[in-house]
């Protein structure tokens, strides 16, 4: 146990179909694996951190979700090299996610910040970050 470091998340979802194909494929990408299923909801473990829980159970309110309102924005995750950001934001779209800020894409975050940043169906946000000898490389990001 590291202290401060993150145990678990756990995100609350309108439909457990639609968000275990659609966070199921993202997690498995980086790396973690689906280590519990109940009637409303499973876990996902990576073998170096914690834990993600995905939960449509009777207690959630109807509204949905909102990033842009007070609340969680965004998670950001480590997607490995710049290669692997490049791959998953090509291929987020055929799993339900959406590129975000497409159009400062990979730089959104910075000129010196190599990340993708996608939406899902249900408006959750999640920022894909290279590796820091990725994003630190020696590189001239686009201008415009």
């Amino acid at each position: 146990m590291t202290r401060g470091v993150l145990h678990h998340l756990e995100l609350w979802v309108d439909a457990l179909d639609v968000a275990e194909r659609e966070w199921g494929w993202l997690l498995g990408e980086l790396g973690y694996e689906c280590a519990d299923l109940w009637r409303a909801g499973q876990s996902w473990r990576h073998p170096e951190a914690g834990y993600v829980v995905l939960e449509a159970g009777p207690d959630r309110r109807a509204g949905g979700h909102d990033r842009m309102r007070a609340g969680l924005n965004h998670v950001a995750l480590w997607a490995g090299t710049r290669a692997d950001v490049d791959r998953l934001a090509a291929e987020a779209p055929g799993h339900g996610w959406r590129l975000l800020f497409a159009d400062r894409h990979p730089y959104a975050g910075g000129p010196h910040h190599y990340a993708a940043f996608v939406e899902n169906s249900e408006g959750f946000e999640v920022e894909l970050v290279a590796g820091p000898e990725a994003a630190h490389a020696d590189i001239t990001p686009p201008i415009g």
